[in-house]
């Protein structure tokens, strides 16, 4: 059921509040402060005891069109750990291409991770790009020289400071040329104790990308089949892409507390893959691409997913007021204290830090 307009608006602002552009502040920096170099894309984890773990991969300029066994790209995942409220982080764990290789599967760039908690321990769902996987014969010639397949694994420990990538497995791999690439993975326990993963995925020729998911009943080992159609490329400012990144489980307060669980989801998107010129008189406004994208929201309840709805139809709802206006890979950690957002925004200079904004719960409170 779709809600009505005063909780749709309300959605909106809590939405705003969280991703906050004028207010956010830079949490992460990328290695160098030029086009190209990022950190983020991971998420943020809150332990019983009140330490907050966070993680993201460090990317390095290069150009995946050149094959990016050519570069260094996303040539890091990185875990940080702070016991200030995020006040100040520490690094704690740092994994390479070659740790996150294995026979077979030779990594050639690291992309998104998801710290995901689990009963009697944490998983930690990491996408890259790996070699040992080729295109089928019928589509081979589209595959770039030097590229590799994105596909995803998992690697399980009792504690985040006990990952070892030496354990890593593979836990979702393309086979549909529709479908071929699975990449940047999220996950959420829902109202039942399942378990959501969420991804993007890309087709053979990298002309687009949407999200899929697949499902992890409560007490099973394995996720079931994966739906790689549930949320498709939007029409106007999304046409291109329709990347789901992260998500809010809406608090219960006021007449939300009347209604079926709803989250609020953040994405990513963009009206193409490439930048591309426009017209001398077209209006000037950042119109997202592939790793540049812009931002949106759309909401679900538990009852009715995996069916979602838009906030974001005609327009985006975040695009950083500097460099390009990307603004990515949003997503957010919900704690007694409020909800801390974090995401990928656009510098003067071009980069990519990983900036944070912080919403208390009784401002939370007041909006809904």
């Amino acid at each position: 059921m779709k809600l009505d307009e005063k909780h749709e608006k309300k959605l909106i602002e809590l939405g705003r509040s969280v991703i906050d552009q004028e207010k956010a502040k830079i949490l992460i920096p990328p290695l160098e402060n030029a086009a190209g170099f990022w950190f983020g894309s991971g998420n943020m984890i809150e332990d019983g005891e009140g330490r907050i773990y966070l993680c993201g991969r460090y990317r390095n300029s290069g150009d995946s069109r050149t094959g990016v066994a050519a570069g260094a790209r996303g040539a890091e995942l990185a875990i940080f750990r702070s016991g200030d409220q995020a006040e100040s982080f520490e690094k704690i764990l740092s994994f390479s291409k070659k740790d996150l290789s294995y026979p077979g599967r030779e990594v050639l760039s690291i992309e998104r991770m998801w710290l995901h908690q689990v009963e009697g321990g944490i998983e930690l769902y990491v996408s890259s790009e790996k070699k040992g996987l080729s295109y089928p014969l019928e589509i081979a010639s589209y595959q770039k020289k030097g590229t590799g397949v994105w596909t995803i694994d998992i690697i399980r420990a009792p504690s985040v400071e006990q990952l070892d990538p030496s354990s890593i497995e593979p836990l979702i791999e393309g086979r549909d040329p529709r479908f071929y690439h699975f990449k940047d993975p999220m996950a959420y326990a829902n109202e039942n104790g399942d378990t959501v993963m969420i991804f993007s995925t890309h087709p053979f020729s990298w002309a687009s990308s949407n999200s899929g998911m697949a499902v992890r009943r409560r007490g099973e080992d394995g996720f079931g089949e994966p739906d790689c159609t549930f949320f498709p490329r939007g029409f106007t400012w999304d046409v291109a892409i329709s990347r789901i990144c992260g998500l809010i489980k809406v608090p219960k307060i006021g007449s939300f507390s009347r209604l079926a669980q709803v989250y609020l989801f953040f994405y990513d998107g963009g009206e193409s893959m490439r930048n591309y010129e426009e017209h001398v008189q077209a209006v000037k406004r950042p119109r997202g691409y592939s790793c540049e994208e812009i931002g949106g929201l759309a909401y679900t309840t538990e009852e009715e997913f995996p069916r979602i709805h838009r906030l974001s139809v005609n327009l985006p709802m975040f695009v950083s007021p500097y460099g390009t206006g990307c603004s990515r890979y949003m997503t957010a950690l919900q704690t007694e204290r409020g909800i801390y957002g974090i995401w990928e925004q656009s510098q003067p200079d071009l980069s990519q830090p990983l900036v944070m904004n912080f919403i208390r719960s009784e401002d939370v409170e007041a909006l809904l």
